[in-house]
């Protein structure tokens, strides 16, 4: 057992006293992406593709799901390489939906190639000369589009129910992919892929314990 104390700021603080979002407490999966990927800046067109469709992905399903199958989604699409995901047919989409563990939804698997041959494109796109990675930074908040992590500017909330689901940014975001010819990629989704690549980044104030919070109260199972 992992003990937890909730914060009167949404958070949940640990025995080491680091503090994270409740749902990154849930178990050792989540933690760990939440202490090494989250909020980390990406570079390179196939990065970038990779995260793009995994928040697509993940529209009506949980995060842990995604990434307990993030090997079996790079298996079958092709570690995420948008020049061979392009060139898929027919028979590869049905080899996708038979793999065993593969989640089955037909209409996201055929965006996932639809959306490689849309960033392959790109590469020619004389607005974006770099391609998918350009397009993504360039709606990013302004200070963060041309600096690094420590000099990006970040927002402070009192309370974790303050951080937004979707923004200006997200929205933009979403309506330039979608003319590019990119499909689910709703403003909710492009945020969360904005703050998971440390494009929008921000931090919750530090909290006390909650009132009437014992230790042991939020006790969450290791697994």
């Amino acid at each position: 057992m992992n003990e937890l104390i909730p914060l009167n700021n949404g958070m949940l603080i640990d025995s080491n006293g680091i503090t994270r979002p409740p749902w990154a407490c849930a178990n050792d999966l989540l933690r760990e992406y939440y202490d090494t990927e989250w909020g980390r800046e990406i570079y390179g067109e196939q990065a970038y593709f990779e995260r793009l469709c995994l928040e697509s992905f993940q529209a009506g399903l949980s995060w842990e799901l995604i990434l307990r199958r993030r090997e079996i989604l790079r298996k079958v699409f092709a570690d995420f390489t948008p020049d061979h995901l392009a060139v898929f047919q027919e028979t590869d989409v049905q080899r996708v939906l038979k793999h065993p563990g593969m989640i089955r939804n037909e209409r996201k698997i055929r965006a996932v190639i639809s959306n490689a041959q849309a960033c392959v494109n790109l590469r020619t796109d004389a607005d974006y000369p770099g391609g998918l990675e350009e397009l993504i930074r360039s709606c990013a908040p302004q200070d963060a589009r041309n600096k690094t992590e420590t000099e990006a500017r970040i927002t402070i909330y009192s309370h974790l129910d303050e951080v937004p689901t979707k923004s200006e940014e997200s929205a933009a975001l979403a309506k330039l992919l979608k003319k590019k010819g990119f499909s689910f990629v709703g403003p909710t989704s492009m945020y969360a892929l904005l703050e998971a690549v440390g494009l929008i980044r921000y931090e919750i104030a530090p909290g006390d314990p909650a009132v009437n919070a014992t230790r042991g109260q939020a006790d969450v199972a290791e697994s």
